[in-house]
């Protein structure tokens, strides 16, 4: 299990990258942050990634332009590690290189466009769809911090909104949520038009069964993606596809104690690691 935390953590095939040159170059994020210590936590990587998606995919534009542009459901092993490592980089990338992995994604978005199943047409780079993307993302990785590795106070979880704003600006989220009260206000104006669709189940049923872990770790790998159905918030939590699959009575203890427990393993040179020295050069270069 551990060498398949290492390979999550690590930028996929083709996009090797040191995040801890250049020396000084500050990343979007605050280092001092909320943020810097979420994305540190690979468990919180991994449930937060999959309850994001789960709210994503309960909004039919957005579940539209995921579902038929991406390639989640050919190689969901590699659509993780590339979505682990743009996450990454936005937190943890010297601000110049985060900034033009996001221009690279936003000419992406440019060319992605369709209809939904009932003819309703969606663009990818849509503000509207765009300001839901960045704001269930927020959420969801801060709520299974918070959930599982150790409860964030009201300013905190606040912070997490607000750290993300410049790069949310960038990918054209213009209306993303500041705090944790915007946040509810775009949930509860959003909810009039969530939905289940048999898509979630095929979502849920791919990242529970796809080879992500060995054979004889895929108990942990369901484990944890009902641990993110547990933090997604009604209504979807209740929507027929997602009903009854969260955690079982002792589960939730089960995950914090192996979300907590991460923390202790070496898991090598990660992204936060050579972030952290990539500044730390700059305050020593600056004392002599």
């Amino acid at each position: 299990m551990l060498d398949t935390i290492r390979e999550l953590m690590r930028p996929p095939p083709g996009m090797a990258f040191d995040f801890s040159q250049p020396a000084g170059e500050p990343a979007l994020a605050p280092r001092d942050g909320v943020a810097w210590r979420v994305f540190a936590n690979p468990v919180v990587l991994f449930v937060g990634g999959v309850a994001a998606v789960l709210l994503e995919l309960s909004e039919p534009s957005v579940r539209s332009g995921v579902w038929d542009h991406s390639g989640f459901r050919r190689d969901p092993r590699m659509r993780l590690r590339r979505t682990g490592f743009a996450a990454m980089m936005t937190v943890y990338g010297p601000r110049s290189a985060a900034e033009q992995m996001i221009a690279r994604v936003v000419r992406m978005h440019a060319r992605i466009e369709g209809c939904t199943p009932d003819g309703r047409p969606y663009r990818a780079n849509d503000p509207r769809l765009l300001d839901w993307v960045q704001a269930t993302a927020a959420f969801a990785f801060t709520q299974a911090y918070h959930h599982y590795v150790r409860p964030l106070s009201a300013a905190e979880k606040d912070a997490a909104f607000g750290e993300g704003e410049h790069a949310a600006r960038l990918y054209g989220a213009t209306g993303a949520p500041r705090s944790w009260a915007a946040w509810e206000a775009l949930l509860a104006a959003t909810t009039p038009g969530l939905e289940g669709s048999p898509i979630l189940a095929d979502f849920l049923r791919i990242v529970a069964e796809a080879p992500l872990a060995p054979a004889p770790l895929r108990p942990l790998q369901r484990l944890l993606v009902r641990a993110a159905v547990e933090i997604v918030p009604e209504p979807v939590r209740s929507l027929p596809q997602l009903r009854g699959r969260g955690l079982r009575p002792g589960e939730a203890a089960l995950v914090r104690a192996l979300a907590r427990a991460v923390r202790l393993l070496p898991l090598g040179d990660t992204p936060s690691l050579q972030a952290a020295r990539r500044l730390s050069a700059s305050g020593a270069r600056s004392r002599n």
